[in-house]
């Protein structure tokens, strides 16, 4: 696999913030096989607002799926993110499969959930390098997964 490049386009990586986003694809012979997207949002902490990242999404192609792909991309992405300011990286996602990657049930670490359609498993958050004790709160979603309606479970 060959991770290539920081894409800066698109309707979620189009915001201009703190954090640049950091996106990633990973190619193969028959070309794109993954790809993972860290975009900035905020956490709305005691001390004040803290720029953060939220990993989503994260895809690879079918034909590719349990061959390391992913967690090939989430660790060359949280290797991106460790040489920025962002103390943490947020996701809405399966508990089992993120959890083996370092991610860990943020409301059990006093973060708060953007949504009430999340379900407390699935809302996870990595501690980064930069990650102060004080840093807890409400995640705020960006602007983007608002509009385009892409928080939380739909019945």
């Amino acid at each position: 696999m060959a991770v290539v490049g920081l894409v800066t386009t698109g309707t979620v990586r189009a915001t201009e913030r703190a954090l640049a986003p950091i996106s990633l694809v990973a190619e193969g012979e028959q070309g794109v096989t993954g790809h993972v997207l860290l975009s900035h949002s905020l956490l709305d902490a005691p001390r004040r607002l803290v720029d953060v990242y939220v990993l989503s999404p994260l895809a690879v192609s079918p034909a590719h799926q349990r061959t390391g792909i992913g967690t090939r991309l989430i660790e060359r992405a949280l290797a991106e993110a460790e040489g920025t300011a962002a103390p943490l990286v947020f996701l809405e996602g399966s508990p089992v499969y993120y959890g083996k990657r370092g991610f860990e049930r943020a409301d059990t670490l006093g973060f708060r959930s953007p949504s009430l359609r999340i379900p407390p498993p699935a809302f996870q958050v990595r501690r980064l390098s930069c990650w102060e004790p004080w840093m807890t709160g409400t995640l705020v979603y960006a602007a983007a997964f608002w509009d385009l309606d892409c928080v939380g479970l739909r019945d």
